[in-house]
């Protein structure tokens, strides 16, 4: 690429199209309004947000469908404050996302200068990098870092935090075409020996099982694991992040594990005898006891070696890049029968199944979900928020190549409908639904603004109990039913706040509305909310 000396803040957009960036998601301000202005010049679109953390979980929803980093842009001080809860939810999740954050002129960092925030400092337990760029020339080379960074190896968020008085400064700009950082070279391809002791462990198992997690997607391993599934006739379960992994209707699927999922599937795990861990840490929601383990032998396959054996003891490491991995265990691993062993856990599936609970007057939310996964074409995305709403959305969606996005490791609440907006603005030929309750909504409906602005087509289930539900079972369980602070009274009605918006929206408040009201959901070609009712005392666990 021929020089030639521009600002620093034109350069910075020049790094962003050499990368293929296409969209930004951005709350704005004096420090990064440099940028922000010749982003404007360019063809590059800007979505504006309404909350500078909501900047961060559209980009996280953009990055997870397509795989690549995406970008989210404050300017300083509480803008790039309130952008930490996104950094640390995709840090959380594995998210490969960047963040741009205007910072004060470099004469008054460190004089508490007005709107001046140490975010490289603040954010450094929850991102893979950051750089303060005080040297104007190495913008090219942080950018091409920080995309790198960002997107190879374990995913995450790395942090480009630029001063305002070095946005205005020109340089010679030549984009590297390739970068080499000597303290940074993730191992893709997993150890041949550590590779054919895994196999010879899976070929004498009697009962094995695979556990999915998020490490499918980012690494496109979703064909590769159902074919070692369908080869070896292996059953599957997965983590929250794991979900849609394998489709949640073949019959090798038993559902999400951990405090929150399916009976069948702990039951699968705590009867194995030979675990296959793909790209999860299995943390504690996932596995809440070690006995588990006892009489199993663990294979756990991540490109993060710090994972392996942090939460679980491993009998078989094998660190790289699942894909690859998997690659290459269908190369030299056998076929293989094990009938007995899924005609048990079928008959437990069916064993454990539970009749109809519903209430009069009330809407089972697990029929609902159940109904929006039937009407819902192929490949659609579903983004669950946190709390009950998660857990009804986790073990009853239903997904054929769509996609199930939320945040897991960090549990934010907010997440769900910036999230979607993301998503859809990435893939929009898919159908996008959000699933939040209304204390998570009134965290996060401002972002109604920004998909009526930028014609952004998603669909947004809010359900309501005038509780923080999850919390509310937690002072059930161990507060003597003491409801400190959960009671959300003096909620809004969501139809006029879904009005005021000029969103078209409906109220669900029994089971016999359910079809009707999805269907006219999804056949909406605009935004489109329900507001749905629920038992104010429905529990999580439904199943």
């Amino acid at each position: 690429m021929s020089k030639e000396k521009i600002t620093v803040a034109k350069a910075m957009v020049q790094c962003l199209k050499a990368e293929n960036i296409k969209h930004i998601f951005a709350y704005p301000g004096a420090a990064i309004c440099p940028f922000l202005d010749e982003v404007y010049s360019s063809d590059i679109e800007t979505i504006l947000v309404r909350h500078e953390a909501n900047s961060g979980h559209s980009a996280s929803g953009y990055a997870r469908m397509t795989g690549k980093p995406a970008v989210c842009v404050a300017t300083s001080g509480p803008g790039a404050t309130n952008l930490i809860t996104a950094i640390a939810t995709a840090y959380m999740d594995s998210i490969p996302i960047v963040a741009i954050t205007g910072q004060v002129v470099c004469e008054q960092i460190g004089r508490d200068a007005f709107q001046e925030a140490d975010i490289t400092g603040a954010a450094e337990p929850f991102v893979k990098h950051s750089f303060l760029v005080k040297n104007a020339d190495d913008i090219p080379g942080v950018f091409k870092k920080a995309f790198y960074i960002a997107g190879s190896g374990r995913p995450g968020p790395v942090l480009i935090d630029v001063p305002m008085d070095v946005q205005n400064m020109l340089i010679d700009f030549s984009y590297p075409e390739s970068v080499e950082i000597r303290s940074y070279k993730p191992n893709i391809t997993g150890n041949k020996l550590q590779v054919k002791k895994a196999v010879t462990a899976l070929e004498k198992a009697e009962r094995p099982l695979i556990c999915a997690g998020g490490g499918i997607f980012i690494s496109n391993a979703n064909e590769l694991m159902q074919q070692l599934c369908e080869n070896c006739d292996i059953p599957v379960i997965s983590t929250m992040m794991g979900i849609g992994a394998i489709p949640t209707s073949h019959s090798n699927y038993f559902g999400m594990l951990g405090m929150f999922g399916k009976r069948i599937a702990n039951a699968a795990l705590s009867k194995c005898d030979l675990l296959i861990i793909l790209g999860a840490r299995v943390g504690d929601r996932a596995v809440t006891t070690m006995k588990a383990f006892e009489n199993t032998t663990v294979i756990h396959i991540d490109i993060d070696p710090a994972e392996i054996g942090k939460n679980v003891p491993v009998n078989i490491p094998v660190v790289g890049d699942v894909r690859t991995i998997l690659q290459q265990f269908l190369d030299i691993v056998k076929p293989q029968k094990h009938t007995e062993w899924l005609d048990t856990l079928r008959n437990l599936r069916e064993e454990y199944a539970k009749t109809d609970d519903s209430k009069a007057g009330y809407v089972n939310p697990k029929l609902l979900v159940q109904e929006i996964s039937r009407q819902l074409p192929k490949n659609s995305v579903v983004a669950a928020d946190v709390g009950q709403n998660q857990i009804w959305a986790a073990n009853h969606v239903s997904l054929d190549g769509g996609r199930f996005i939320t945040s897991g490791g960090m549990g934010t609440m907010g997440y769900s409908v910036p999230a979607a907006i993301g998503a859809k603005k990435a893939v929009p030929e898919a159908e996008v639904v959000a699933m939040c309750g209304d204390g998570s909504f009134q965290m996060q409906f401002m972002e109604l603004a920004t998909a009526m602005q930028h014609n952004i087509n998603v669909k947004i289930v809010v359900f309501v109990n005038n509780y923080l539900g999850m919390v509310r079972e937690v002072q059930d369980n161990k507060y003597d039913s003491r409801y400190a602070a959960v009671d959300l009274s003096g909620s809004p009605d969501f139809m006029k706040i879904a009005d005021a918006y000029g969103i078209k929206a409906e109220n669900v408040r029994d089971n016999s509305q359910i079809a009707s009201a999805v269907e006219h959901m999804i056949k909406s070609e605009k935004p489109y909310l329900l507001q749905v009712f629920v038992d104010p005392m429905e529990k999580s666990m439904i199943d």
